[in-house]
């Protein structure tokens, strides 16, 4: 597993020492993924920079995260992936699965490829969360062995957890759940 240290963030980045490590274990488990499913090598890179660069921007001033996403209306805390996106689009990311996988991450994304949808299931799944640990360790052990029935269920399991902590469903969240229900 990478450790948060050994994680390769570009300069902009604003997270903290936590949010780091949160990057850490999201990363080394879309890596564990990637070669137990065998992907080839673009494949896994785009895995491993999605993981990396998916909370860049966490913890940056809202006024900078609305800056760069172009947005004035949607609540601060998912600003965090499209502004990111944008920036890494700015310096040069070309690859549309990670800057897709990047910007909808917090949401979801009906249109996704794998990269994205890997991310939306390792950002939930990844060990260093304190909730429903078991039951998050046995979807995330499932992955490599039946992709699509995981990412499945890691939908409905972020709306029931969103739900639980009396949050409102995204209409993109509910777009994603209606394409794989």
């Amino acid at each position: 597993m990478s450790d948060a240290a050994s994680i390769d963030l570009p300069p902009w980045a604003a997270v903290s020492p936590k949010r780091r490590a949160h990057i850490a274990r999201v990363t080394a488990l879309l890596e564990q993924w990637a070669l137990a499913m065998h992907l080839d090598a673009a494949a896994h890179a785009a895995w491993r920079d999605a993981g990396r660069l998916h909370d860049a921007l966490r913890d940056a001033p809202e006024a900078e995260l609305r800056r760069l996403s172009g947005d004035a209306e949607t609540p601060a805390p998912i600003l965090h992936g499209p502004a990111a996106a944008a920036r890494i689009a700015v310096d040069g990311e070309r690859r549309t699965d990670v800057i897709e996988a990047v910007r909808w991450h917090t949401v979801g994304r009906a249109e996704w490829d794998r990269t994205g949808r890997a991310l939306y299931m390792a950002d939930f799944l990844e060990p260093g969360r304190a909730f429903d640990r078991h039951v998050r360790a046995a979807v995330a052990a499932d992955v490599p062995a039946d992709f699509d029935r995981a990412f499945r269920r890691v939908v409905r399991l972020r709306i029931e957890w969103t739900l639980r902590e009396g949050k409102g469903i995204h209409p993109e969240t509910v777009r994603l759940w209606d394409a794989v229900r």
